[in-house]
Order: structure tokens, then C-alpha cells, then sequence
């Protein structure tokens, strides 16, 4: 019999990846106060984007997910959002003038703090200690006293993703996102590259559309869809104590929502049966995404979907695919039959990043481009081979001009890794490679829309 769904029924289920807090009370402390705080988004705004992902799961769009690997505190600034937010806009353009279909854009922003790790230790020079979960739960520093899963973490995460929102916001309605500025939205570091070039020449042309409407009498300041747009967050539902503070029922309708964010994913760790994870996402109506790697098989993809999305609804689910660049023809197409044949609406998306994590000889941790863009590719690949809607990108990227990836046009090489190398967990790509990943996907999305034109008039 399953069990009645309320916010907090995941912990009658097994739960994997959370911390342990030696201090009960506090703990209780700051999830009361967490329960009083705000929402950070609020339902209508969560119900949109399930529409929208609807629309990509018909095959009428795109979705662009993509922020941080894991946000910190020490690097949060204005600068930091916004040069992301700004990649993500170009990206979108490049995707969507291409295409001529919308491309739905999601950030990995205002809430991306919890990591899994794959040992719950880490040791240096003899010494062990707590690994690293993410700010939100301890520190990087290696300490004990900074490796201390510390509850009152969870107020500081909060209100650095209420300013990251509200300046998210600020960009996305008050005019920075206006296609007028297109040309304005290339950082620095960028437009001295021939990726930079490439955006300009889309930009240009897309200036003259908009000289073309204005001349044609239609005025593009007056029409909302060109002076904004619309962004929302996500991140994994890791953390759960911290998703159950924020869990809000709507006042409308009735439905719990988690105002943590817009959209909200399981990772590849936490998708198992009787998973705490699973038992908390099913009940709350955001959109919602499953990581799908090689250990899923195809019964206990369908054995979730029915759980997460009884009603199948669509937009409800996005399935964000993570093989490896050698793997993702080989292992990908028995889940896409195997939804398609359940009639499960899904959203499919792929995730270059978490299959494609090398050591280089220099020591750093990082992701060739070169094997992204062969993922990327390769997923593409299969939908095309399956006849479904290749739907979406989810990556690690940031604004800033680091070097955590090797490859690309810049030519990033293992030497180089230690020039900029400055994330807290897994290499992104920087905003050069984002662009020119941008520009691929644009490729493979004119070659899906002319064979689906080529399929129509046949």
C-alpha cells in the first residue's frame, strides 16, 4: 500500500546523500525559521515553465539548462550572475535563431549548493575528515571546524538565492534582456575570439529583422516578447530538510509546490526504489528532472515515471541523460524505446558533462570539449535514429573566463588548467566554449527541423 504523501513522508522512506546533524534542536531551529521565510518562487511561476517544457515535449522547442556546478559563498558577486545570465542569453539567441523554435531557459542558479560525493571521507596528509558536501551543508576548507555539517548554513543559502533571484529578475524583465541590446550581451573575454565574430554576424542579422518590423510599422518596443524574457531557476533536490522548509501549499489550487526553485531534479545517485528523494519530489507539482546514466535500465525508468507522473502530464518531466561520449549511443536508445512505447511525455535532455570527467596528467580534474561535443552529438544521433524530439542541454558553465576544460577553439591544454582553474567541485565549461557548444547544437537543431520537414512532405 503506498503511503499518504505529505512534505516530510520521505523520511519513512531510505534516504542516501544526506547529512548528518549532531545538533537536533539547531537543526530544528532553522528549518522553523526557513518554514516562516518568503517563498523564493511561487506557484504560477513554476506552472508556467511546466507549460512551456510541454511545448519542448511536443517538439515545439528547446530547453537551455545551465549555471554553476555548485554555487559558493565565497564567489557569490553581481558580476558572477550576470556574465552567466549573459552567456545563457547568447546561447539562447544562437539556439533559437537557428532553430525558429523558443528555447526555454533555466538556470543552475539560486540554490545549486548540495553535492553528493562518492565517499563520505576525504583524507590529506594522513588526516581524515568529513568530505565536502557543498556550502550549504559545510566548507571547503579542510578543517574540522569548517567540515562540520552546520544547519544554520541553510539561512545563508537562502538568502543568497533570494538576491541571486532578484537579480535574475531584474535582468531578465527590466530591459537587459531586450533584443535591442543583443550586441551589448558579449563579454570581453569573448568577442576577442572567432566564436565572438560568429555571435556578432547572428546578432547583426538579427538587428536587421528587427529594422525590417519597424519599418513594416511594427514597433518591437512595443512588443513584450523582445524587451524580455523569461528565466527560471533549478537545482538537485538534494538537501531534503532544506526543499520540506520550503515546501509551500498554493493557495489557489491547493497543490504543494517547493519554492526552493522553479524546477527541481533527482540525481543519478538518488533514484533508487523507496528513495526519500523520489517519495518528496512525487508530491510537489514543480517540473521535475531524473538523471538517466548507464545503470538505469529501462523498467525502473517507466517504474519512475509512473510514480513522479501517475496523471502523465506533460512538462511535468524531463529526463536529462548522462553517458559519456563513448557510451550514450550504445545505452541511450533502450530508455527512449522504452518511453515511447510507455507514452510517457517527457522532455529529453542531454547532459555532456558528468559522463566525460578525466584526470589530466597535470593533476586538475577536468572535461574535454572535444568529448562533450561528441555526447552532444551522439544524443542527437539517436533521437534522429528513433524519431523523437532531441530536447534539451544541461551543462556546467559559467560567464567567467576560466580554464576547467580543456579544448575548444581557444585551445585550452593541460598546461593551462592551473591558469584560472576556480570551481569548488567539477570543471565548467567557460563562456567561449559555452558559445561554441551554442552554435553545434544550433547545427544539429537545423538538421532535425529539415528532416522533419523532409518526413511532413513525404
Amino acid at each position: 500500500m503506498s503511503r499518504i504523501w505529505t512534505p516530510d513522508s520521505w523520511k519513512q522512506a531510505e534516504a542516501r546523500h544526506l547529512p548528518v546533524y549532531t545538533d537536533a534542536e539547531e537543526l530544528g531551529r532553522v528549518e522553523e525559521t526557513l518554514a516562516k521565510f518568503p517563498p523564493l518562487v511561487f506557484a504560477g511561476e513554476a506552472r508556467a515553465l511546466k507549460a512551456e517544457l510541454a511545448n519542448v515535449a511536443a517538439g515545439k522547442g528547446f530547453l537551455l539548462q545551465g549555471g554553476d556546478c555548485a554555487e559558493s559563498f565565497q564567489e557569490f558577486h553581481a558580476d558572477n550572475i550576470r556574465d552567466s545570465f549573459r552567456v545563457l542569453l547568447q546561447m539562447a539567441v544562437v539556439m533559437t535563431f537557428a532553430s525558429k523554435q523558443p528555447v526555454v531557459k533555466v538556470g543552475r542558479m539560486a540554490g545549486q549548493f548540495a553535492k553528493p560525493r562518492s565517499a563520505p571521507t576525504e583524507t590529506q596528509g594522513g588526516v581524515e575528515l568529513p568530505s565536502y558536501l557543498g556550502d550549504i551543508i559545510n566548507g571547503i576548507e579542510f578543517d574540522a571546524a569548517a567540515r562540520r555539517n552546520d544547519p544554520e548554513r541553510m539561512l545563508k543559502a537562502y538568502t543568497q538565492s533570494a538576491a541571486t533571484l532578484n537579480l535574475l529578475r531584474a535582468f531578465a524583465s527590466g530591459g537587459y534582456a531586450n533584443l535591442r541590446q543583443v550586441h551589448k550581451w558579449t563579454l570581453d573575454h569573448i568577442s576577442r575570439n572567432p566564436w565572438g565574430d560568429k555571435f556578432s554576424q547572428t546578432a547583426d542579422k538579427i538587428g536587421e529583422a528587427l529594422d525590417f518590423m519597424a519599418a513594416c510599422g511594427v514597433d518591437p518596443q512595443t512588443v513584450p516578447q523582445l524587451q524580455g524574457t523569461a528565466f527560471y531557476t533549478s537545482h538537485e533536490a538534494l538537501l531534503l530538510q532544506y526543499e520540506q522548509a520550503l515546501t509551500r501549499q498554493d493557495s489557489l489550487t491547493g497543490d504543494w509546490f517547493d519554492c526552493s526553485a522553479h524546477m527541481l531534479w533527482i540525481g543519478d545517485r538518488t533514484r533508487f526504489d523507496n528513495s526519500a528523494h523520489v517519495e518528496f519530489l512525487k508530491g510537489v507539482k514543480n517540473p521535475i528532472g531524473v538523471k538517466c546514466g548507464p545503470s538505469l535500465e529501462p523498467d525502473m525508468l517507466i517504474r519512475l515515471l509512473d510514480e513522479l507522473n501517475p496523471s502523465r502530464e506533460p512538462g511535468r518531466i524531463t529526463l536529462i541523460a548522462r553517458y559519456g561520449y563513448d557510451k550514450v549511443e550504445a545505452g541511450l536508445p533502450k530508455l527512449v524505446r522504452a518511453v515511447k512505447a510507455s507514452g510517457h511525455p517527457v522532455v529529453w535532455s542531454c547532459d555532456p558533462m558528468h559522463g566525460n570527467v578525466i584526470k589530466a596528467d597535470s593533476g586538475y580534474k577536468t572535461r574535454p570539449f572535444e568529448r562533450i561535443l561528441g555526447e552532444v552529438r551522439g544524443f542527437f544521433a539517436v533521437h534522429r535514429a528513433e524519431g523523437t524530439h532531441a530536447g534539451g542541454i544541461h551543462i556546467e558553465m559559467t560567464g567567467k573566463n576560466v580554464t576547467e576544460c580543456t579544448g575548444g577553439l581557444i585551445d585550452i591544454t593541460d598546461g593551462d588548467l592551473a591558469d584560472r582553474y576556480h570551481t569548488h567541485c567539477d570543471p565548467r565549461l567557460n563562456g567561449s566554449q559555452s558559445i561554441e557548444l551554442a552554435f553545434l547544437i544550433a547545427e544539429e537543431l537545423n538538421r532535425e527541423a529539415q528532416d522533419r520537414t523532409a518526413r511532413e512532405a513525404a
